[in-house]
């Protein structure tokens, strides 16, 4: 004999089928499709709501109702196992899947309300118990210690420091900072220029110790160059460079 079922408000098709399973405590993996597409559409007679969009979505659960009950009448399907195909099995699996997520929400509900009446008190710890450190008992600590496990304890040690050590970046020297002033620099070209008077980019360069050097003069040539002190030609796209001084010895 059927139980009768009427409830005003359900969120959706699979919580009314939910909550019509469990109220006929029924096996949700064995749904008697019949007796529960019976209750199903009477609920839906009963509904007073005329929202289409929330009537249609219970229609078409009652679609799919029927559909199951026509494929149950028919012989069963055999998959590609050689098993027979329960018209179910896909309802049941969003049953299934709905129940979990519901469960779930409720016992975050429950969570968040029993949160309300949880109060946290800020710590009260005396600073001399927070420093508080237990003291070491020598004797305890050395109870166990033998020469062979103190050999063993720092062959250890000496192979952690070993690991640390970059192979490649270990056989590196020292990298010092060169320091060229640009000042002193223009200084040495100017003076080179007074006493050359005409001479070639490549002649300047070859008295350079290191890059730094080389950079830092064709720097200085720059700012001669535009305070007029000296005068670059070239000949040609990749012929020399040649230098001029513009002011005198006298001077």
């Amino acid at each position: 004999m059927a139980i009768p079922v009427k409830l005003e408000v359900f969120e959706g098709p699979l919580d009314l089928l939910l909550h019509l399973i469990e109220k006929n405590k029924i096996d949700i993996y064995d749904i008697p499709i019949v007796e529960i597409t019976k209750q199903y559409l009477n609920y839906i007679k009963s509904m007073e709501k005329e929202d289409l969009n929330i009537v249609s979505e219970f229609l078409l659960m009652a679609a799919t109702l029927l559909d199951i009950k026509c494929r149950m009448l028919l012989p069963k399907e055999i998959d590609e196992d050689g098993q027979e195909e329960d018209p179910r099995q896909e309802l049941v699996e969003q049953l299934l899947q709905y129940k979990m997520c519901k469960y779930i929400s409720m016992e975050l509900r429950e969570r968040q309300g029993s949160g309300d009446y949880i109060v946290f008190k800020e710590p009260t710890i005396p600073e001399e118990v927070q420093s508080y450190v237990k003291p070491v008992d020598m004797d305890d600590l050395l109870s166990d210690l033998t020469l062979e496990r103190l050999n063993h304890i720092f062959r250890d040690v000496m192979r952690r420091c070993d690991e640390k050590i970059d192979p490649v970046r270990s056989k590196f020297g020292k990298i010092e900072k060169e320091s060229v002033p640009l000042s002193k620099k223009l200084a040495y070209v100017e003076e080179f220029a007074k006493k050359h008077n005409r001479f070639s980019f490549r002649e300047l360069l070859e008295d350079q110790k290191s890059k730094v050097h080389i950079v830092v003069t064709f720097l200085a040539i720059l700012e001669l160059m535009k305070t007029g002190v000296i005068k670059v030609k070239q000949d040609g796209g990749h012929g020399d460079i040649t230098i001029e001084s513009q002011v005198s010895i006298a001077n």
